[in-house]
């Protein structure tokens, strides 16, 4: 089945996935992961691609994004992929392809899903059992939404800064929204958007690029299509 080409719009946000091949560790060590953080800190500026969340498990890491621009968010990715996979196949004496293939990228509505998919993300260490807390992963965004550090790499997105006037207001009712955990169904909602490329966006906001993005925006039941039965026929 071919794959869907990706939906990239200028100055909207997206989520971002990348895994490791056949679901291998992409880091050893810390000094790994600081690796990838620097080296994604680079090619954001270099391409002009807002990072407003991430987190960085064992094989797999999130982002959510803005890029300026139609073609910032894969040359963005490109980079961040060729320079890393040099840097970790020369510092643990390997060859070959450390990614499971191309990234993932979905499309989120700002308005009614980007404080909710950075919950999802930064709520993954949680999920997968390797704290009780997000703030005691530290290898994510969650702690500088949190106000217990500040990031060079985080762009604050404008909805983040409409949680209150002031930094304490912003953090104080951020860290009641994550609180709440991420419901099964908004996180069944958030993964399956992302692996398959389908923006997570309302009709209204989806219909003006039916036009130009059908194959991507419009959706089709799973699975082969129903026979005509015989009264079809006659239609």
């Amino acid at each position: 089945m071919a794959r869907l080409p990706r939906l990239i719009l200028p100055d909207q946000p997206h989520h971002v996935i990348l895994r490791g091949n056949n679901r291998q560790p992409i880091f050893h060590s810390d000094g790994d992961r600081r690796q990838l953080l620097e080296t994604l800190a680079e090619a954001a500026k270099l391409y002009l691609v807002a990072i407003h969340a991430y987190v960085l498990m064992d094989n797999h890491f999130h982002l959510l994004v803005t890029p300026s621009d139609a073609d910032g968010l894969s040359r963005m990715m490109q980079s961040l992929g060729r320079r890393y996979v040099g840097w970790f196949n020369a510092r643990h004496q390997r060859s070959g392809t450390l990614w499971e293939g191309r990234f993932r990228a979905g499309l989120v509505e700002g308005e009614r899903h980007l404080l909710a998919c950075m919950r999802y993300i930064e709520l993954n260490p949680v999920r997968s059992g390797l704290c009780a807390a997000p703030e005691e992963w530290p290898w994510s965004s969650v702690t500088h939404h949190l106000g217990l550090a500040r990031s060079m790499l985080i762009t604050e997105h404008p909805l983040y800064w409409a949680l209150g006037n002031t930094p304490f207001e912003r953090e104080h009712a951020y860290r009641e929204f994550i609180s709440q955990g991420v419901p099964r169904a908004e996180q069944v909602q958030f993964t399956e958007a992302v692996l398959r490329g389908r923006p997570l966006a309302s009709e209204d906001f989806l219909r003006p690029l039916v036009a130009t993005h059908a194959a991507v925006v419009t959706r089709r039941p799973r699975g082969r299509p129903r026979k005509a039965t015989a009264a079809s026929d006659q239609l």
